[in-house]
């Protein structure tokens, strides 16, 4: 979000809050200033743990999903459709019947899209454009106007054999559609056997937990989950198999209990709109930090993504771990080097995409 949009819009008075009452502010990324509202009114409602602990650490209130009521609300816009609209239809749903409702956003996450489709359904005053952005604000009509809009879990049809049945997604996440012909090429490629203690790292909604689980040796399988609602689609997508243990946390930071023997994972490279292959890279060196001596990285990447360097910086040994299909790469990276910490930042689950 721009703060200074919000700013734009509270002191020209397009954004004027009620007295008294809490504010909701939903899904602002790390380092967003929210200096515009009375900081012991806010509650960042956000699932992305990144931003989630930023907000937390600068004393705001923070909650994973709404739990109302909200006196005013503004919405950060997500660059995927689906869950901007969920975050409308919650803001909506979160507030009374006329209360005020801010939806700030950036151009290339869609924001014209999305006040076109919200000025279909409710008058919304004038957008104020600055910083590359508008914000817009809109009279609560009541919940129903965007009940349609309200996030639900989403059927995906598993491919390559990952998913024995149709598991749920939410919207917003990677893959929402569907297990991704990567992850699905590198859970027919993974061994027989596997060591006792694995991690899936950016897990998502678990579309790789089915494949390691059904490799021997397996007694441990831990999913590192930057998102909230993914990390439950997970939780009910592969049930309650005792060798699970799930981790919101970003993947980047995040320590085992003890060494792993293996890690499992298709890494983000985008973040928004913008390529940054240094969010795998990150990944990479998370792994090698994160693995036994004797532990070994299984992974997929688009072909095109410049890893090398960072896989024979971080392993002794880098090999192809199959034949991959077009416009990928299947890795197998064996015996960690003790690599230093390169977590380029936070990781954002929707503003990114993995092979």
């Amino acid at each position: 979000m721009s703060s200074s949009r919000l700013t734009l819009a509270c002191t020209a008075g397009a954004f004027v809050l009620p007295p008294e009452g809490r504010i909701a502010v939903f899904r602002p990324a790390a380092g967003a200033d929210l200096s515009a509202l009375p900081k012991p009114r806010v509650t960042v409602i956000t699932g992305n743990r990144c931003d989630h602990d930023f907000f937390a650490a600068a004393g705001f209130a923070t909650e994973v999903a709404p739990v109302g009521p909200f006196a005013a609300a503004v919405v950060v816009v997500p660059r995927a459709r689906a869950l901007a609209q969920a975050l409308v239809a919650a803001a909506a749903a979160s507030v009374p019947p006329g209360a005020p409702v801010a939806v700030d956003g950036a151009r290339t996450d869609g924001i014209e899209g999305l006040l076109r489709a919200v000025g279909g359904r409710v008058a919304i005053g004038s957008a104020l454009a600055k910083a590359h952005g508008r914000i817009a604000v809109f009279a609560n009509p009541g919940p129903e106007a965007f009940a349609d809009w309200a996030a639900r879990p989403l059927p995906a049809t598993g491919t390559g054999g990952v998913a024995t049945a149709a598991p749920a997604t939410v919207p917003g996440s990677f893959s929402a559609d569907g297990t991704d012909p990567g992850s699905a090429a590198l859970a027919a490629a993974l061994p027989a056997r596997l060591p006792a203690r694995v991690a899936d790292l950016g897990a998502g909604w678990g579309a790789l937990g089915p494949a390691i689980l059904s490799r021997e040796g397996v007694a441990e399988l831990h999913l590192v989950e930057v998102e909230h609602d993914a990390l439950a689609a997970a939780r009910a997508n592969l049930g309650e198999d005792p060798r699970l243990r799930f981790h919101w946390a970003d993947a980047t930071r995040w320590q085992p209990p003890a060494p792993l023997g293996a890690v499992v994972m298709n890494p983000p490279f985008h973040a928004g709109r913008r390529a940054d292959p240094g969010l795998g890279r990150a990944f990479i060196a998370a792994a090698a930090r994160m693995l036994a001596p004797a532990g070994v990285l299984y992974m997929v990447a688009n072909r095109h993504l410049p890893y090398e360097r960072a896989l024979a910086d971080a392993f002794r040994e880098v090999t192809d771990l199959a034949p991959a299909p077009g416009g990928y790469k299947l890795i197998r990276a064996a015996a960690p080097l003790r690599v230093p910490a390169q977590v380029p930042g936070h990781v954002h689950g929707p503003r990114r995409r993995r092979a």
